[in-house]
Order: C-alpha cells, then sequence, then structure tokens
C-alpha cells in the first residue's frame, strides 16, 4: 500500500471517474487503473463498482477510502512542520466563501494579505454553504468563510465575527416611520429575500417569523441570490429587505436614510473561519483570520447583546 495508491483511490472517488481522476493526478488512465487494482489486490477487497457510471465506492469502499483521505492529511502534516520552520509563509490556500459575505470582505483584504505574503497564492470560490461544507469534507478546499453554526460533527468552526442584520425600507414601508424596529414590525407581505440555498435566506426569515400571520408570502417567488439585488428591488419596487451590516459602506447618503436598526439584542450572523478537524496550513489560515479581523471594526468581534441567528 503507497501513499501514491491512496491519493489514487481517493480521486476516483472524488470525481467518480478513472479518466477525470487520471486526469487530476497527472497520469495516464491505464496507470491509475493498474494502481488501484494493486491496491484492491492487496487488500483483498473491491473498492468501487466499475458496471456504474458514474463509478460509486462498494460499501467497504466508502470505509477505506475515508481513512484514506485521513491518512492522506496526516501524511500533509509532515510537510507543514517543515513549513513552519520557514520564517516566510508559502505555498496555496484554498478558500471558499458564501456570496453574502464575499463582497464585503474579500475586495478589503486581498491587497493586504498578498502584500503580508507574497509566497501564497491565495484561490477563493464563491459558493454556497452547502457547497462548501462539501468541498471541505472531500479535502478540495483547506477553509471556508462562512455564517455558522453549521452543526456538523466533522468540521471545525473559528468564530471570526458577529456581524448585525439591519432593515432596509422603501419610503412607502411601514417601517420606514419607525427609528428602530423590533422582529415582530416586520410584514412578511413586503419583504425580499434570497433564493433557497443561501443560507442568509433562512437567517431572514428566522428573524422574520417572530411575527404570526396567516396572510401570503407576497415576494417569496422572486428567486435571486444577490444581496444588491434585493436592495434595488426594494429601491425601485417598494417593500423591505434584510442586509447585513458590512453592505451599509457601499450606500449613498439617501440610501442610508432608508435604513433601519433592530433594538437590542440586535439579530446577528455569526461568520467563521470553517475547517476539517484534522486541517492543514495552521500559519496561513491563521493569517487570514488575522487580516479579516483587522478589517472588521472591533465591536464586531464580540457578541454582546446580539442574538446569533441560527440557518
Amino acid at each position: 500500500m503507497t501513499i501514491t495508491q491512496l491519493e489514487y483511490i481517493v480521486a476516483v472517488d472524488t470525481y467518480r471517474s478513472f479518466v477525470i481522476a487520471a486526469e487530476k493526478c497527472f497520469v495516464t488512465q491505464p496507470t491509475l487503473s493498474m494502481q488501484v487494482q494493486k491496491l484492491e489486490d492487496t487488500l483483498g477487497v473491491k473498492l468501487f463498482d466499475r458496471s456504474k457510471q458514474p463509478v460509486t465506492p462498494t460499501e467497504i469502499g466508502i470505509e477505506i477510502i475515508t481513512q484514506a483521505r485521513i491518512m492522506l492529511s496526516e501524511s500533509e502534516k509532515i510537510k507543514e512542520i517543515i513549513t513552519d520552520r520557514q520564517k516566510e509563509l508559502s505555498g496555496e490556500l484554498r478558500v471558499g466563501i458564501i456570496p453574502t459575505v464575499s463582497p464585503y470582505i474579500l475586495p478589503k483584504i486581498i491587497k493586504g494579505f498578498i502584500e503580508k505574503y507574497p509566497q501564497v497564492k491565495l484561490i477563493v470560490w464563491e459558493q454556497t454553504t452547502e457547497d462548501i461544507i462539501q468541498q471541505l469534507k472531500l479535502g478540495k478546499i483547506d477553509c471556508g468563510i462562512l455564517s455558522t453554526p453549521l452543526h456538523e460533527s466533522s468540521l471545525t468552526e473559528i468564530p471570526v465575527f458577529y456581524e448585525n442584520f439591519v432593515a432596509y425600507v422603501s419610503k412607502n414601508s411601514k417601517l420606514s416611520k419607525k427609528k428602530s424596529i423590533n422582529p415582530e414590525d416586520i410584514d412578511m407581505e413586503e419583504i425580499w429575500v434570497l433564493n433557497e440555498g443561501h443560507c442568509m435566506r433562512e437567517q431572514v426569515l428566522n428573524i422574520c417569523q417572530r411575527r404570526k400571520s396567516t396572510k401570503g408570502f407576497l415576494h417569496f417567488e422572486y428567486n435571486t441570490g444577490s444581496v444588491e439585488t434585493l436592495k434595488r428591488m426594494v429601491d425601485q419596487n417598494n417593500g423591505a429587505t434584510i442586509l447585513p451590516e458590512l453592505a451599509l459602506s457601499e450606500l449613498t447618503e439617501k440610501q442610508l436614510d432608508k435604513v433601519r436598526y433592530f433594538k437590542s439584542p440586535e439579530p446577528a450572523r455569526e461568520v467563521s473561519i470553517v475547517i476539517q478537524r484534522n486541517f492543514l496550513k495552521r500559519r496561513m489560515i491563521e493569517a487570514l483570520k488575522n487580516e479579516i479581523l483587522e478589517f472588521v471594526p472591533k465591536r464586531m468581534r464580540s457578541k454582546k447583546k446580539k442574538e446569533v441567528m441560527d440557518i
């Protein structure tokens, strides 16, 4: 049994194709297939059901591949020990980030991070929470930046900051007559929300559904994955929406007049760096966390007087 063979079976499991797995491992398909077959012969079991398309692991194959991922992760730590001894951070950091966080922190921190750590190649994907969780479990990314808690036992959450939610309301909304609001003041019939698949949608619904109503949800049929689009819908079509506080930095003075803050305890979201339990690249991830903390206001580092909304 070799590390290379373990890498090959993990690749086949990840891509569910011997051809694609070979391409990703930079070997020919016959070479990869031969090594997988050798490992199966050594173990005396079949790891994959080749009669199915896409290729799927067998029942015992699932258990062995899970252990292979752990072994590969542990072997990578040998390289990390060497990297940690070096003064300068270097290597590749693969990050997944949800689209409701990305536009408000990434443009602010990337330049500083690259200047401080020129030997680090930062690769970022904007993805939904579900996709980031899956990519973390498969080892395709090193960390995720997303709203928590996730309630995923195989992942570790490192809370970074707590961001308040605010209401963004049109002049025709009843909320515009109030200086500050309670969740119970929100009329679900006038709220624009993100489509399914975005964790912020669930957080907003958790805020708004405190008000009991027997009426229908007028605007729920509109599907968008963009917070900026929700803001424009309020500007041009009335109603109201819920924004993360960091989005306010992009508003004009006229638009800021449409913002209404919640009374204490203010609804907020916990934004964390999420990693696998046996995670690698500790120094790089810590550096990324510190860069984010330098950008966000100090008051966001505490959840005091805030109510963290579940997702």
